[in-house]
């Protein structure tokens, strides 16, 4: 993957949980009437598409357009380490970092022409072939090649011997660990060469978008001290002590601590159309079109994403200083919004962002407790919380009952109906004091409920199952706080986590999230048979074998009450009406998949 996102509206960390779910129907997209195939031009009829629409002759346009996503500030030019994966990075960094391939407005697949080409090539065994544009450069005029293919490779796959437990230990710390290692061989190709391929051991469903174009070798064999041509070198022969003061810079070099502080430009390099322009500290950063941009060019000069507060959005976008929001979907919002008038466009939308409860299986009273978790399970009131917090806004919302299917996909119900059987459908505070009198834990007992604040509707969710299960024999405590990804999530402060996880069309972006051990599994969950599972998921290329192992997992994660799905996000996009191109999207990418084609009309 992309692996899931874990997300604040959107994962996100709105992490971005870059999580969760492939796609299935083609959710709407509410794309406004302002796309157009000319920016210059009148809008015209909406584009029906689902991927890029193709604006013909494009110019840049000097001009501004500013966008929030939320109030959580960039984290760095390395967005694939466990800390700094999230929805807030990748907005960012999807500008200046291009991949071979980007999601549609429906979770779609498709390949991003201007960086080269994916081929399947082969099935047995399966092999990849890509190709790298002929004039793809770093932003610093370094052909983009084979080498950097193959540094983001070893990122993935190359190991520094093994923990207590027998486990390969990653040598770089990517989000994926070692799992795209697992599955291929190192990519053959010729040093400073425009293709190669990419064999995997197994058949791979998401072969199209494992992660083989971000970071520029040159860059990172300079600062290590050594040279792209030594670092292949260590690469094949997996010469782990050269290559560990690349990995040194890769773990540390490309983080910005200190927020306000940009990379230097000559590290940080672009392979997009824009590069990193200003950072100026709780407040904004700023992109400028990259110069060395070979592709179409981007229709508007600067873009601006500003930290701005869920609170401030609204009033921001009324008052001119914001152009584009993606606001957390509240009733009051929706409200706010629509009373602007004509001068803004409101978009809605589903989803493939689900909010969740995730239970602490390092520490605390759950960790090894199923009777405790089957109780918190039985007093939250899910059909609660969907009636007085989203079925206002979206009235054919439902309580979610899986994970890696969504309400809207034709096979919901049927993977729905194998896994779950409406066991927590309803509160049963009854049931629940059983349990925990099965448990043994005196009572009250304490609940720590975690999440990313300040966040106005997570507030009242936990204020509504505080209400329910300290009836139960809980005594539940709201500590929501700014630090929450950061901090109190990877510190595990806390005895519930309330986050989401914003999926796109991947099919096994959950393995990072429920198998032991992985990157996003922030709980400590362990269960061999769903990591079976997900094993087998992410080896086959049959959908119907897909399915069957979704709800072994489904059953499994049920059972275990690794955690409660709540519901699905309603999608809420609002924008200046003079901006053409504003197209909303199902998934993890944010409305801001597409921000290089906004532009002001006339």
């Amino acid at each position: 993957m992309t692996a899931g996102f874990a997300a604040v509206a959107a994962t996100a960390l709105v992490l971005s949980a870059c999580t969760s779910s492939p796609g299935g129907d083609d959710p709407t997209t509410g794309e406004s009437s302002s796309d157009t195939a000319d920016p210059s031009a009148e809008p015209t009829e909406a584009y029906e598409g689902t991927d890029k629409q193709d604006l013909g002759d494009v110019t840049t346009v000097d001009d501004q357009i500013s966008y929030s996503l939320g109030e959580d500030e960039w984290l760095g030019y390395n967005g694939n380490t466990p800390e700094t994966y999230s929805t807030y990075n990748s907005v960012v960094n999807d500008r200046i970092q291009s991949g071979f391939t980007y999601f549609g407005t429906d979770g779609t697949i498709y390949v991003n022409e201007d960086l080269g080409n994916v081929e399947l090539v082969s099935e047995d065994p399966m092999v990849v072939e890509y190709t790298i544009a002929d004039d793809a450069v770093w932003s610093d005029g370094t052909p983009i090649t084979y080498d950097d293919a193959l540094f983001s490779w070893a990122t993935q796959a190359i190991a520094d011997g093994q923990d207590a437990d027998g486990a390969d230990v990653p040598l770089f710390n990517y989000v994926g660990g070692l799992d795209l290692g697992s599955r291929t061989t190192a990519p053959v190709g010729e040093p400073g060469g425009k293709t190669f391929t990419l064999e995997y051991t197994n058949p791979y469903p998401d072969y199209m978008i494992s992660t083989l174009m971000q970071f520029p070798l040159h860059v990172a064999a300079e600062q290590a001290g050594t040279t792209s041509e030594d670092v292949i070198a260590a690469i094949e022969a997996a010469d782990v002590e050269a290559l560990r003061p690349v990995a040194e810079f890769y773990n540390t070099g490309w983080l910005s601590p200190t927020p306000g502080t940009l990379p230097d430009e000559a590290i940080a390099l672009s392979s997009g159309p824009y590069v990193l322009s200003s950072w100026e500290a709780g407040q904004s950063i700023t992109l400028e079109a990259n110069p060395e941009w070979w592709g179409t060019p981007p229709a508007t000069s600067t873009l601006v994403y500003r930290f701005a507060a869920a609170e401030t959005q609204v009033q921001a976008l009324a008052n001119g200083d914001l152009n584009i929001i993606e606001p957390q979907a509240t009733v009051d919002t929706v409200s706010q919004i629509e009373a602007i008038g004509d001068s803004v466009t409101l978009l809605t939308g589903p989803s493939l962002t689900w909010e969740h409860l995730d239970f602490n299986f390092n520490n605390g009273p759950f960790a090894t407790s199923l009777p405790l978790r089957e109780a918190f399970a039985m007093c939250v009131p899910r059909q609660l919380i969907v009636d007085n917090l989203i079925a206002p806004i979206d009235p054919e919302a439902v309580v979610m009952n899986a994970r890696e299917v969504f309400p809207f996909q034709d096979n919901y119900e049927d993977v729905v109906s194998q896994s779950y059987d409406g066991r927590y459908d309803e509160v049963d505070i009854a049931g629940a004091q059983a349990k925990i009198a099965e448990s043994g834990v005196a009572g009250p007992i304490d609940v720590r409920i975690g999440y990313s604040a300040p966040n106005a509707r997570r507030t009242e969710q936990v204020a509504l199952i505080k209400d329910s299960c300290d009836q139960a024999g809980f005594n539940v405590t709201d500590v929501g706080n700014d630090a929450f990804f950061d901090q109190t999530l990877p510190n595990g402060d806390y005895e519930v986590a309330l986050f989401a996880w914003a999926g796109s069309g991947q099919i096994a972006s959950g393995l990072s999230i429920y198998s032991t051990g992985g990157g996003q599994n922030y709980g400590g969950y362990s269960n061999a048979d769903v990591d079976a599972a997900w094993q087998a998921l992410s080896s086959t290329l049959d959908p119907a074998e897909q399915q069957a192992e979704i709800v072994t997992i489904e059953t499994n994660l049920w059972d275990d009450l690794y955690g409660i799905p709540v519901f699905a996000h309603p999608g809420v996009t609002a924008f200046d009406s003079t901006i053409q191109n504003v197209r909303d999207t199902a998934t993890q990418s944010t409305v801001a998949w597409n921000a290089e084609q906004w532009v002001r009309a006339n």
